[in-house]
């Protein structure tokens, strides 16, 4: 059997931020976890704060969401991490004002680099801007913005900045239609 030589690989993530993340999770796990849905949000919201998060009040958070950082999560008023969302937020993941990341979705903000031989770690933030909507099991990859108003649905994977007001399906996304508001 081949042996994976691991000597050129270097973690760039810290020990302090390693250890931050390994108590964080106990935190969420033993604090926020069990709350039954919806119950409890003032306390997760608290618990993210101490962790170095920027929530505001009216921010929802479930308790069965998985935040990799809470340190590198910022949500503005109405926004929301539904059921079962995971937000791998090794960089950071800012959620604007009305925004929405439907259930199992996944924010992912970090990949290696396959150019190179030893794949170290890459990071890029992602954006989601006021009123927008993440579907169902949608994936959103590193370094993407998410245009206000713009909807991604249900298991799309984006790779790709998506313009405003822009309806998105698919794998990888593809534009469908403008999305237009009839109130």
């Amino acid at each position: 059997m081949n042996k994976v030589d691991l000597s050129n690989y270097n973690n760039t993530l810290s020990r302090k931020n390693q250890i931050a993340r390994l108590l964080w999770s106990v935190v969420w796990m033993v604090f926020a976890r069990p709350l039954p849905r919806r119950i409890g949000n003032s306390w997760k919201l608290m618990l993210l704060r101490l962790f170095g998060a920027k929530v505001h009040a009216k921010a929802v958070v479930y308790s069965s969401v998985k935040i990799y950082a809470p340190w590198n999560l910022e949500m503005h008023e109405y926004s929301c991490l539904a059921p079962e969302v995971d937000c791998y937020n090794v960089a950071k993941v800012t959620i604007g004002a009305h925004a929405t990341v439907s259930q199992k979705s996944y924010l992912c903000t970090a990949s290696h680099d396959v150019t190179v031989s030893n794949n170290p770690l890459i990071i890029a933030p992602i954006v989601l801007k006021g009123q927008s909507w993440v579907g169902a099991a949608a994936y959103i990859g590193m370094g993407v913005t998410i245009g206000q108003g713009a909807v991604v649905g249900a298991t799309a994977s984006v790779y790709k900045d998506i313009e405003p007001w822009a309806i998105v399906g698919g794998n990888p996304a593809k534009f469908i239609k403008k999305r237009v508001i009839n109130d």
